[in-house]
């Protein structure tokens, strides 16, 4: 009898009885899901799949360097006109 009806979905009874075999997985087949009351709650995953998703592919420097607009002379101006009136 397999301890989770999916491999990579677990109940939150069995993740807790099985967290060894939990992390395991996610280090071996990827990304684990655990379920409370049927529904998706969490994910586990590998501190390195984590690192991957999370980092930044690169600066928001290197993404306006990367811009078409980029050193093509054009030059944004900031209206003065004041402030506009609402009504609140």
């Amino acid at each position: 009898m397999s301890v989770a009806t999916n491999p990579k979905s677990w109940s939150g009874a069995d993740a807790k009885a099985h967290l060894s075999e939990v992390i395991e997985r996610a280090l071996q087949d990827g990304p684990q899901t655990i379920t409370r009351r049927g529904e998706k709650t969490v994910v586990v995953v590998s501190a390195e799949e984590w690192e991957r998703r999370t980092q930044p592919k690169e600066t928001l420097l290197e993404f306006f360097r990367s811009s078409p607009l980029f050193g093509s002379g054009i030059v944004f101006e900031r209206e003065t006109g004041g402030y506009r009136e609402i009504d609140l």
